[in-house]
């Protein structure tokens, strides 16, 4: 994307272009002349900026809203790039005073991080791969040796090289050929995620002729010249499925198959076992898979299951079967196999039958292993099955919230599962497990310098009842010092969409809230899959305001129990818990003392109502169709620049990105400028934006350590936090 040039006035020039510019970003329909405001005194401190009002009225089912700040979607317009820099000036002006606890902040959260450090090597091939980071580089750099840990190491990237006059650089896919000779790689610029593939010979560095632009997932055929790439459409759906000959120009590439339903996204991926390239289709509610043997790159792929809708189903391979976790059976999935030459539902023959309970979350094959993934009362759970002898465990987890991923487990024949165990007072430790022996052995657990002391901190889980007698897990952590008086400040996060659950790990950063005497929560809310697929179908579509009732009885829950009280609650959400914050605040404003709400979701009815823009289309079997009456009406109920009123509002950090692909910038500058508006209190409100980041921030590692710093020294500051 063509970058826009920087404007660099002084915060009173942009403040009056914002606020006296009469020209319009949309000629063709002049708009009507804001309305006088009366003088008022001047003010003694920074004057927020005043984003213009332009009329835009949007009817839809004979309901008219008024989008007066439509305007702010002209990406290319200079009066809104002036708009969104007098924002960034108004709140660098606002944020001046805690300048020094920013840097203390970030100081401490630095010095709790080993800078120089290397990740856990693992094997596959002839190879040890690994990646490592250096004191000072924002980046993590990508090597490997050949046969043992003492041969020389070489290095495959260096992203922080490739980032060399960059202010962003995101990696994408990484995958080298079977004979460890090349490496496909993926990069995006600007972090709008999309991004460009090449392929770099690993024996010489040279690149090849190869470079698609916006790539979604990469696959290397057993032939070591074949190259399955998935690329995106207009909106950002990945949807065509290509095969490249490699030296070959891209117009020579083969279309392999496109998927022509703007509901489905497409991917690409080979089997642990390397036999087979999978091709899952799949949409929020329904899946297909294709499978292609991967010594035969130009044999056609073959259907497993035809799509039915409602059905999720995912393939894994061993042997002559095909291991398929199916939701046909129940909404939290069972395990059947099929064989590899008829895999048709008609041959499926159950495995591991469906529980009310459990949710089988993934499974991965291993030559005479079946390792399953499941969620259990909230918590994850390992189940793991000896496929010779049929037995079956759990392994056993020491605290009573923690989290638990699978590392880089990339060999086929080995009794060995490598995973990764953390909790929010332990900080991730990478261990091998035997499947066959069970024993577990530490690899390495990452360092947490500074002085942390896990003894320090108490972990706890509670229940509270939600509106409608609904448990909601809530889980905890704090200094054990802790008076359940209801003085202490608090920290609730909350996401609850897409069936993602909860994060339940460590986070170092954390440790600076902790000692500062902030208790940190984490609700797992209706429309995180947290309790299995039926407590995600409770908190979407039509069922999504459970998602909120939810969060705002985890927040009367905490305060009638003592752990904080109204004054000293903050709140903080990103994306679809952007939309969370955005929600709950419209509905309870009185119960909040803060809110941080990252890259939100809040122009519910707009964005989903416009089938142009990345993912809206996909997610209508999540959010609903706002073209059905029905949907749109519910819709309304909670979509938060549609609901934002005159009335008090509590504090606010509001953070966006220029470049963000998921949630266009304008749906948060739009849902400040209203709140601007509307709002009667005179609580601080600030609205961040990053022109050179997307979704996720900042890519470099010390740049996204100061921006955490800065939503910490806010909140501390706001809450009256002796720093």
């Amino acid at each position: 994307m063509r970058p826009l040039r920087l404007l660099s006035p002084s915060l009173a020039a942009l403040l009056a272009l914002v606020a006296c510019s009469t020209t319009p970003p949309t000629p063709a329909t002049p708009p009507a002349p804001a309305p006088e405001v009366a003088a008022a005194p001047a003010p003694s401190g920074p004057v927020p900026p005043v984003a213009r009002r332009v009329p835009h009225p949007v009817t839809q089912h004979g309901d008219t809203r008024q989008d007066d700040y439509y305007w702010l979607r002209e990406k290319e317009s200079p009066e809104v790039r002036a708009y969104l820099e007098a924002e960034a000036a108004y709140t660098a002006e606002v944020m001046k005073p805690t300048e020094a606890l920013r840097q203390k902040l970030y100081e401490e959260m630095l010095g709790r991080i080993q800078q120089t450090d290397l990740s856990v090597p693992y094997r596959k091939g002839g190879f040890f791969y690994y990646s490592r980071t250096e004191e000072g580089k924002q980046y993590p750099i990508l090597c490997r040796k050949k046969g043992n840990l003492e041969a020389p190491e070489e290095v495959m990237l260096d992203l922080n090289v490739l980032a060399e006059g960059q202010p962003f650089l995101g990696l994408g896919e990484a995958e080298v050929s079977d004979d460890g000779n090349l490496l496909a790689y993926s990069l995006d610029g600007t972090g709008f995620r999309q991004y460009t593939l090449q392929v770099k010979d690993l024996r010489t560095g040279k690149l090849g002729v190869e470079r698609m632009e916006k790539v979604t997932s990469v696959a290397w055929a057993a032939d070591n010249r074949t190259l399955f790439y998935v690329t995106e459409d207009a909106t950002k759906r990945p949807s065509k499925l290509w095969r490249h000959a490699l030296g070959t120009p891209s117009s020579e590439d083969v279309l392999v198959y496109e998927e022509k339903d703007e509901r489905f996204v497409l991917q690409a991926y080979r089997s642990r076992s390397g036999e087979y390239l999978f091709i899952p289709s799949e949409s929020h509610t329904t899946s297909e898979v294709r499978v292609l043997p991967a010594g035969k790159p130009t044999a056609a792929p073959v259907v497993v299951a035809p799509r039915e809708q409602e059905h999720q189903y995912f393939v894994d391979h061993r042997g002559d079967l095909f291991y398929i976790r199916t939701n046909s059976g129940g909404r939290n999935f069972r395990v059947v196999t099929a064989p590899v030459k008829s895999p048709g539902r008609a041959n499926w023959k159950e495995l591991i039958p469906h529980r009310e309970s459990v949710l089988l979350e993934h499974i991965a094959l291993f030559k005479n292993h079946l390792v399953v993934y499941e969620r259990e009362a909230g918590l994850q759970q390992i189940a793991l099955t000896d496929l010779k002898t049929r037995a079956t465990h759990r392994m056993a987890f020491p605290e009573q919230v923690y989290a638990v991923y699978p590392e880089m487990n990339e060999e086929w024949d080995t009794k060995v599962l490598r995973i990764s165990y953390q909790s929010p007072v332990t900080s991730p430790s990478v261990y091998d497990y035997d499947m066959a022996s069970r024993e577990r052995k530490l690899l390495k657990q990452r360092p947490v310098l500074g002085g942390y002391d896990a003894s320090r901190y108490q972990t706890e889980r509670v229940m509270v009842e939600a509106k409608d007698g609904a448990k909601v897990p809530v889980n905890l952590v704090y200094r054990k010092e802790l008076k359940k008086d209801g003085s202490a400040p608090l920290m609730l996060r909350g996401y609850g969409a897409y069936g993602n659950s909860a994060f339940l790990g460590f986070n170092s950063n954390d440790v600076s809230l902790l000692d500062r005497g902030v208790v940190v929560a984490v609700a797992q809310i209706r429309g995180g899959s947290d309790l299995g697929k039926p407590w995600h179908d409770a908190g979407r579509m039509r069922h999504k305001m459970n998602t909120f009732t939810d969060f705002i009885a985890a927040a009367e829950g905490l305060i009638a129990q003592g752990y904080t009280s109204k004054e000293r609650l903050a709140i903080q959400g990103g994306s679809a818990g952007g939309l969370l914050m955005g929600a709950v605040t419209n509905l309870r404003p009185d119960l909040f003392k803060v809110v941080v709400a990252h890259v939100p979701f809040v122009d519910v009815l707009n964005t989903m109502s416009d089938a142009s823009l990345p993912l809206t289309v996909g997610e209508f079997e999540e959010w609903g169709n706002p073209q059905v009456k029905e949907d749109y009406e519910y819709m309304r109920q909670y979509c938060p620049y549609t609901n934002v009123a005159a009335k008090a509002y509590p504090t606010m950090l509001v953070k966006t990105s220029f470049n963000d692909s998921q949630v266009m910038y304008w749906e948060p500058a739009k849902w400040v400028a209203k709140l601007r508006a509307l709002k009667t209190d005179k609580n601080p409100l600030l609205f961040q934006i990053n022109m050179n980041a997307g979704h996720g921030g900042a890519s470099g590692r010390y740049d996204r350590l100061k921006e955490i710093a800065f939503d910490q020294a806010f909140m501390l500051t706001q809450l009256g936090v002796e720093q």
